[in-house]
């Protein structure tokens, strides 16, 4: 049964039963409605006509637009379904309402430190230009005296996990978009369950639709008799729009308030390679940090909370206060993005990058589904100089958006980028370095939908320790690559330049 639901209710199994729809109903329309066909062909243009006018006046990107136009054009009564399913956010009343009360708790908890912000601008002023603009629209300050340490893998990620979860004495929060029953989940399991029994406060956020067919049906119950407070968030309920697409894509750890987790790394077996699906690696990367940025993600945690469970609870009673840490002399600021606002800060994060890049900027991203606006930020990066390297899976997790990733190598390398596929297997590491300097290290990929639809978190690294380690890890992953050439890409000719730029006609459900 549960792998007849995953079959059913994948998005391209939807489209494709909403367009075979789409063809039957023409059919015995041209059949039974006879001379009343053409009537009902108007009615349908005009909803359609009045569906486009509502897309185009939305302040959305315009390939966003675009993307979603041509199929309603094309199938007048159905597009017009896809549209409700994929693209369109239908926020209920009772949540907008929850979601401006915990802003507004999380804007009077988190508090910037102006003087870490001018120590920033002395040194570098477009590198405190962007972390004003994460403070002005994340609403997340950025921190100094905060420790950092990165992971270029998930085995070691969980396992330095497993030991912080042992020294939990007050709360420990945790909120991932995918758990599996497993090796990996069932050793945290059984301490968190052994620490609600201690007396320390557990809670555990899950996203529905991501584990809806890797957990038993409301595991959330299951999980709350071992003493464990427990959300799923997402759940599967009438609102289609919600549900299949605006998903809690996140991965958050905070212990006693103190150290934090996150990173591309969710809990399942495949991730710390105990498991081998794609090929023979599955590569990914995390951060642990400590000290006063991991206020940040515990006000993040809780405002998700609060909003799932429709609730004010008071943020500052977590707040345990912070003695110095053996600093590594940078700056941290862990944000988030959401989709319920008008802006995509996740991606605009990434294109500051770019833009402000002098030497370098290299990316690892599972997926490269994006818009023009920033395959043109990396063609316009190399073309002024900047090394910038890409690093994409060689082992692909979902075919048709490797095609659609793939489709774009040919105009990034004529550009002068220079992209890599990770030999070893697939990768799923979201990073971005750049300069021996500036990282992003988080949940946020490459494609429209951590851009555009997804709950997302990541943090903001400037001159800390986990700029040097990323670096390491990077220049290694590129002698394990494969690097693509252009001759490569002609040799994948019908993919790169037959399917693909079909495929980008729907790339927003991808």
């Amino acid at each position: 049964m549960r792998k007849f639901l995953q079959f059913a209710l994948n998005r391209v199994v939807i489209t494709a039963i909403l367009v075979l729809l789409q063809v039957a109903f023409f059919l015995i329309a041209l059949l039974r409605l006879g001379n009343y066909y053409v009537w009902v062909s108007l009615m349908l243009r005009f909803i359609t006509f009045w569906a486009v006018i509502y897309i185009i006046w939305k302040p959305n990107n315009p390939a966003v637009k675009l993307a979603w136009v041509v199929p309603i054009l094309i199938f007048p009564l159905f597009g017009g379904m896809l549209y409700l399913c994929y693209g369109h956010v239908i926020v209920p009343k009772k949540l907008r309402d929850s979601m401006e009360r915990t802003d507004r708790l999380v804007r009077k908890s988190l508090v910037q430190d102006d003087k870490v912000l001018k120590a920033i601008k002395r040194e570098d002023e477009g590198v405190a230009n962007q972390c004003r603009y994460i403070r002005s629209f994340a609403a997340t300050p950025v921190w100094d005296n905060t420790d950092s340490a990165y992971f270029s893998d998930g085995r070691p990620w969980w396992e330095s996990l497993l030991a912080d979860l042992e020294k939990a004495e007050h709360f420990i929060f945790l909120e991932f978009f995918i758990i599996k029953e497993g090796k990996m989940w069932n050793s945290i399991l059984d301490i968190l369950e052994r620490k609600a029994k201690e007396g320390v406060e557990v809670r555990l956020i899950y996203d529905d639709i991501g584990c809806a067919f890797l957990l038993p049906k409301y595991y959330d119950r299951i999980v709350e008799k071992k003493g464990i407070k427990c959300v799923a968030f997402n759940r599967l309920v009438p609102f289609l729009s919600l549900v299949l697409n605006n998903r809690d894509h996140r991965k958050i750890v905070v212990i006693d308030g103190k150290t934090a987790y996150t990173g591309g790394i969710n809990l399942s077996d495949e991730y710390i390679n105990y498991e081998r699906p794609y090929g023979d690696h599955w590569k990914d990367a995390g951060i642990r940090i400590e000290g006063k940025a991991v206020w940040n993600f515990t006000v993040m945690f809780l405002q998700m909370w609060n909003m799932s469970r429709y609730t004010e609870e008071d943020y500052e009673r977590y707040y345990r206060g912070f003695e110095k840490v053996p600093n590594t002399g940078g700056y941290v600021q862990p944000y988030m993005d959401t989709p319920f606002d008008d802006e995509t800060l996740g991606e605009n994060v990434y294109l500051n990058m770019i833009g402000h890049a002098k030497r370098y900027i290299w990316i690892y991203t599972p997926y490269l589904v994006t818009d023009n606006e920033m395959i043109t930020a990396l063609k316009l990066a190399a073309k002024r100089g900047v090394d910038v390297r890409i690093v994409t899976p060689g082992v692909p997790d979902k075919k048709f958006v490797y095609w659609l990733t793939q489709s774009n190598y040919q105009n990034l390398i004529e550009a002068g980028v220079r992209v890599y596929q990770y030999k070893p297997g697939f990768i799923h590491a979201k990073c971005v370095l750049s300069d021996d300097e500036t990282a992003a290290v988080g949940t946020i990929n490459f494609d429209y939908r951590s851009f555009y639809h997804h709950f997302e978190c990541g943090a903001f690294l400037y001159r800390a320790q986990v700029v040097e380690e990323l670096r390491r890890d990077m220049e290694n992953t590129f002698a394990a690559c494969e690097e693509i050439s252009l001759s490569w890409c002609r040799e994948k000719f019908v993919k790169s330049n037959i399917v693909g730029p079909l495929l980008k006609l729907l790339s927003p459900l991808m």
